[in-house]
């Protein structure tokens, strides 16, 4: 007995190569975007040793451009990613669905690409609220699937590459004095060619209206329009958002009030609060910025790690491990390359925007230092150790 398989059809005249290959130039440079700048925030977290002693602290605001561009094209990628599949969504019930090896193999590789970009697009932004509803490390999946999509996009881009190229250039104006079949023709095409023009301006609105309403996170101008976005910068203690609260991190009451800080190296010290406060105050503008997005500029005030570096007999700066009083949550050590430490503008910094830390903020002493992520200015700093 033979089973008779349905096969839909469908009407929609925009499910064709050329509209895929004009809303994929947008994806594909969001898409580019978001993977440079993802590059960049993990090396700044996690660098390389052909890295170590030479991550730029400048400029300044760096990582508070990249990170920020990183989540703004990330969500703008959303809108972009759901249209080019609807463009496409119909070969899949095309029949037989696989025809050749090679055949498999591009559907295969199509597979890889949708599901990881899918699934990438999902985490990145539930890391935006900070909801991890899954068992393993977000930073390091994140990672890998950026890697599989360009890889998988680069296979499909090969793959794809003649229909690209047809469909990439903008059509020739149509001559006059057609014969009758080529005026129909060439009336078809002019329909579709406007409904196409309509979907990419709903497409600009869309990616438009989710990049105002999300990006005032990061960017200052648009922070009045900040509907959507999970963190309003002017809001937290001391005006400044806060990340993990001293309460989640653990720290105790008895631990600040007998707090020290200990400076291991060739000529190891330790001070007390009062002490740290007699030394040599500077005040830097720095912004915290930190990888779900959000940042803001703030004065921090506090005494320079190169100073109490050269107190502990390292003159010209050192490889630093930082040690937290913090007891949960990652990050309660980091470190820091010599650039950072030989800087200027690093403190370990007292007070913010003219007051003593708030707990929240750090209180009695936390890292301060430019072009470097949030989660390494560790907070509730209680040891320094010279590595080298």
């Amino acid at each position: 007995m033979r089973i008779a398989l349905f096969q839909p059809r469908f009407g929609g005249r925009l499910h064709d190569p050329r509209t895929a290959t004009m809303v994929g130039r947008l994806l594909g440079l969001a898409v580019f975007v978001c993977f440079v700048t993802g590059v960049l925030s993990h090396y700044l977290q996690e660098p390389p040793g052909w890295l170590s002693g030479h991550l730029p602290t400048r400029p300044f605001w760096g990582y508070r451009f990249s990170q920020g561009l990183h989540v703004i094209s990330g969500i703008a990628a959303v809108p972009l990613l759901l249209v080019k599949l609807w463009t496409v969504y119909p070969r899949l019930f095309v029949w037989p669905p696989v025809k050749s090896p090679a055949h498999t193999a591009e559907r295969l590789s199509i597979a890889v690409l949708v599901s990881c970009a899918l699934l990438e697009v999902f985490m990145g932004l539930l890391n935006t609220v900070q909801w991890y509803i899954w068992p393993f490390s977000f930073r390091q999946v994140h990672w890998a699937l950026a890697w599989v999509i360009i890889g998988s996009l680069l296979v499909h881009l090969a793959v794809k590459a003649p229909l690209i190229i047809d469909h990439w250039r903008r059509p020739a104006r149509l001559q006059p004095g057609l014969k009758p079949d080529q005026a129909v023709s060439a009336s078809v095409a002019g329909r579709d060619e406007l409904d196409r023009r309509s979907l990419l301006r709903g497409v600009a609105v869309a990616v438009g209206a989710v990049t105002v309403v999300t990006a005032g996170q990061s960017v200052t101008p648009l922070k009045d329009a900040d509907l959507l976005a999970p963190r309003d910068p002017d809001v937290g203690p001391q005006g400044l958002p806060v990340n993990r609260t001293a309460k989640a991190a653990g720290i105790t009451t008895h631990a600040v009030s007998n707090w020290k800080l200990q400076v291991h190296g060739p000529r190891p010290y330790t001070l007390t609060l009062d002490e740290l406060r007699t030394m040599p105050q500077h005040r830097v503008e720095l912004p915290i910025a930190c990888v779900e997005g959000w940042s803001k500029s703030a004065h921090w005030d506090g005494v320079r790690i190169k100073d109490l570096l050269a107190r502990a007999g390292v003159e010209d700066g050192a490889r630093l491990r930082i040690v937290s009083l913090q007891r949960h949550g990652g990050y309660g050590v980091s470190e820091m390359d010599r650039p950072y430490t030989r800087d200027d503008l690093t403190l370990l910094a007292l007070r913010l925007n003219g007051e003593v830390l708030a707990p929240d903020h750090g209180y009695p002493a936390r890292i301060i230092a430019p072009n470097r992520p949030g989660v390494l200015q560790t907070k509730w700093v209680t040891r320094l150790e010279v590595l080298a």
